[in-house]
């Protein structure tokens, strides 16, 4: 099955390449792209939501769930894209949004003029307010971006009426998934995909359809990782729909697949989503979460591996995304992935920010991440070693938990920064088609010293970071012992972590130099060596 050692790249369609000039990534710059993700070395693209949208949460607030947002294109250029994808030998991931909907979908436009108890409300979350008249939400939930997660409306008469649940944006309501409407129109969606040849989906928040029975208070946060089974994430009911769902998937050629974006508690609940019948990936978060420390990132490898190789799945395994401070800043800060709150948690002491070091660590995280065993996801831009923007313009920010949060969190807009693609001081570093565009005028503003990362600067460069993901990504391809299959450590400690996969090693040096081991062949290393001795932040792979 391909998707047991896939090296799947994210595409964060609104920035990755712009081909009709106006500002925002389309469906037609990924197209033309295609060679350059070819060379690169991937198996499979995954890509953000690009279905119709009003863009409060940048398409994770879906209108219509059947076709293309126009500022991305039409239907037939996503029928195109997803035909040469294929022509190129790479298979293509779309993401489903199935906990909320857009508050413009119609069927929450056709619930705002409904009443009371009627059908199309049943469709969401709907309850009546606490208090005398109804004044107070239904329950203490908080949203993930801030603030409570219910919103109260007005009725057709005037008055005030009913709360609906929103666990993350107020203009995305949760969906009802007791209600078989909602699961059949789901079941309608994921087959439309298909018969267009998508090859899988990514499900974003897989933990949160199911809401616990009677919607009780808690005493926890509302954060997105918990280690807490609440409520609203991580409830039972949600491995029901995935077997409904594998149904599907295995219905059509091909080894369809769907990886699950779920934060659970531990990697044995994580371990649940991709038993035999349910989903064939999930992101392992608490890889991603973990901070550059040799101690910290052993435990997570065994208990991940561990808890996989228990239901029979292949590890995933992820350093970077949409929704994370991206690995150059967050491993030299000494910063987590998950549960921000704040600018200090999102960004640490800036101050003090070390750019050649944060550098080296993420290139060193990327070589022991594809090193280990299953597959891998790479966000767009890491393999450029993009760090993350940090001084975005206040009133340039999109990202909804930036008010929600009570202007605290600048959210995720300095990891979605456009690509830059050439170097241009005056320009949009090539992510646009037209030329004129200036760099602080696509979407979200490009620093002047992005084009120091232009993939064109990195593209004849044999010492850059784009010319180490392609080589390691060509030894995955050449070396049978890479990809899906066991692992075994060779040793361990507070400052480096070793481990073989048959005649191939993978050493990484954390905070001090370690000794290179005698009678082996280098196959790749994240920074120079120094003799015999491995520098630390660096990686090494390799061969007996």
């Amino acid at each position: 099955m391909w998707w047991r050692d896939a090296i799947t790249y994210q595409v964060y369609i609104r920035s990755f390449a712009d081909s009709n000039g106006d500002g925002k990534g389309d469906v037609e710059g990924i197209r033309e792209k295609l060679p350059y993700l070819k060379r690169l070395g991937i198996d499979a693209i995954w890509i953000t939501p690009w279905y119709p949208s009003p863009q409060k949460d940048h398409g994770y607030d879906v209108a219509d769930y059947m076709d293309i947002e126009p500022d991305y294109g039409i239907l037939a250029d996503a029928e195109r894209l997803i035909k040469e994808t294929h022509e190129h030998g790479i298979r293509i991931i779309i993401d489903v949004v199935p906990n909320h909907t857009s508050d413009q979908h119609h069927w929450f436009q056709e619930a705002l003029n409904s009443s009371p108890g009627s059908a199309a409300r049943d469709r969401y979350i709907f309850r009546d307010g606490r208090g005398p008249n109804g004044d107070l939400p239904p329950n203490n939930w908080e949203a993930v971006f801030g603030g409570p997660a219910w919103q109260r409306i007005t009725e057709k008469d005037g008055k005030p009426g009913q709360w609906y649940l929103h666990l993350f944006a107020v203009e995305q309501p949760d969906l009802n998934w007791q209600n078989e409407e909602v699961r059949d129109h789901f079941r309608q969606v994921l087959r439309f995909w298909l018969d267009k040849g998508v090859d899988g989906f990514r499900i974003d928040v897989a933990h949160g359809m199911v809401k616990a029975e009677g919607l009780p208070d808690v005493e926890q946060s509302s954060e997105l990782m918990s280690k807490f089974v609440m409520p609203y994430w991580d409830q039972e009911g949600v491995h029901e729909i995935y077997r409904d769902w594998r149904k599907i998937l295995d219905s059509y050629p091909g080894d369809r697949m769907a990886v699950a974006e779920a934060w659970a508690p531990n990697s044995e609940r994580l371990a649940r989503y991709i038993r035999p019948d349910e989903l064939a990936n999930s992101f392992n978060f608490a890889f991603l979460d973990c901070k550059w420390n040799a101690s910290e990132f052993k435990s997570v490898i065994d208990e991940s591996v561990a808890a996989v190789s228990s239901v029979g799945a292949p590890a995933s395994w992820v350093i970077n995304n949409h929704d994370v401070t991206r690995s150059v800043v967050r491993y030299d800060r000494d910063l987590k992935g998950g549960g921000i709150r704040n600018i200090e948690e999102r960004y640490g002491d800036m101050s003090a920010f070390n750019l050649e070091r944060g550098l080296r660590r993420a290139r060193a995280g990327a070589l022991l991440m594809l090193a280990l065993p299953g597959g891998a996801y790479i966000y767009q831009g890491e393999e450029l070693g993009l760090p993350e923007v940090t001084d975005i313009p206040r009133d340039r920010l999109t990202d909804p938990r930036w008010k929600m949060s009570g202007y605290k969190d600048p959210g995720r807009d300095g990891c979605r920064v456009p690509l830059p693609w050439t170097v241009r001081e005056d320009g949009a570093h090539g992510f646009s088609s037209n030329i004129s565009l200036n760099r602080s005028d696509s979407w979200l503003p490009q620093p002047a010293w992005w084009g120091e990362f232009a993939c064109e600067r990195q593209d004849e460069d044999e010492n850059s970071t784009l010319a180490m993901y392609r080589r390691a990504l060509s030894i995955r391809h050449e070396i049978p012992e890479f990809g899906d299959g066991t692992m075994e450590w060779i040793s361990a400690d507070a400052h480096h972590l070793a481990f073989r996969r048959g005649h191939f090693e993978c050493w990484v040096a954390f905070d001090k130099t370690i000794s290179l081991p005698e009678n082996v062949h280098v196959l790749l290393s994240s920074s120079p060596i120094e003799g015999s001795l491995i520098p630390a932040d660096t990686a090494v792979w390799l061969r007996r």
